[in-house]
């Protein structure tokens, strides 16, 4: 892994970065912009890079990799490499069959890390987001134990080397927790975690289990037309924040990674500005203060900015939860 950056280590012995860097790409984003972005990350230093099934940049993530290997810039080894199985493919059967899909979009052999998007199952089919004619969300019944004992074949059959979950809420992680026969913990929790959703109680839950906490969304989500509320604050423009990296000489995209780093999470990183890209990686280089961390944990205000609204009827949609 890059000497530039720290790693963490996973519960089944392997290592994550504690800096990934996100490709999910809104409607808005022009097609080619994940591929140019990933070339740039990876130029930077970022070694770990996350993707999934249903964002569809997989074929351009695994094209910005390969390249990179073949000009030797980087070996296979050197990445860190997540992607995720997508709500569709929840059913025992599918769930190799999802991970094979996304290997072929990569062109690469193997992930580093699988997960499950969401605990919450969809009609199976081509399409991502199954509707009804009055537009609602088409369900599928899947005992969440049963995916999780395909997720852990994968791993067993070398197509990942470490499995975990994502958007998972502390009782559901316990359904798998507290499964009979269990073979494999989930390694990771991938969440939405930024200062203004902090997750103090699903983090401590999770250190509890010797679960690592990722987030996503750490500077406030690409904000897509889609998915986030236009009129949600712009959390890199908070006054607080920007006080606190004026006092630094830091970028506040910098204090608000660096916030997360501090407190045992991975945090992925994401922009499509080559500027921000290399401005991103340079978290290692200088640490906040108690007071500071202090202030900043006081910013927390339980705001969601992908509250996942497809899955709002879906019995186990995971944010109604507390934690």
């Amino acid at each position: 892994m890059s000497s530039k950056q720290q790693c963490v280590k996973l519960n089944d012995g392997n290592f994550i970065p504690a800096l990934g860097f996100g490709t999910y790409k809104p409607e808005e984003v022009t097609e080619n912009k994940p591929l140019e972005a990933t070339h740039l990350a990876l130029e930077a230093g970022f070694r770990h890079i996350d993707t999934a099934y249903v964002y569809q940049t997989e074929n351009h993530v695994g094209q910005a990799i390969r390249s990179k290997i073949a000009a030797g810039l980087v070996k296979r080894e050197d990445i860190f490499l997540t992607t995720k199985l997508w709500c569709t493919f929840h059913r025992p059967e599918l769930v190799r069959s999802n991970l094979e899909k996304s290997l072929k979009n990569l062109q690469l052999d193997y992930a580093d890390l699988y997960i499950i998007h969401y605990p919450m199952q969809m009609k199976p089919g081509e399409d991502l987001f199954p509707e009804d004619e009055h537009g609602k969300t088409l369900f599928d019944t899947v005992d969440i134990c049963a995916t999780w004992e395909a997720m852990e074949k994968c791993k067993d059959a070398g197509l990942t080397k470490s499995i975990g979950v994502s958007n998972f809420n502390y009782r559901q992680l316990e359904m798998i927790l507290n499964k009979p026969g269990l073979k494999y913990k989930p390694v990771c929790n991938q969440v939405e975690c930024h200062l203004y959703l902090n997750q103090r109680k699903l983090l401590n839950y999770c250190k509890s289990k010797d679960i690592v906490l990722v987030a996503y969304c750490a500077l406030g989500s690409q904000r897509p037309k889609r998915w986030v509320d236009p009129s949600s604050p712009v959390l890199l423009n908070d006054p607080v924040l920007c006080d606190i990296a004026k006092k630094h000489k830091r970028s506040p995209a910098q204090i608000a990674l660096r916030y997360h780093l501090q407190r045992g999470i991975v945090v992925l990183a994401q922009s499509y500005k080559e500027n921000e890209i290399k401005e991103n990686i340079q978290v290692f280089e200088f640490e906040l203060p108690s007071e500071d961390m202090k202030i900043l944990d006081s910013l927390d205000r339980n705001l969601r900015y992908a509250p996942a609204p497809f899955g709002e009827g879906h019995p186990e949609y995971p944010f109604s939860d507390e934690f």
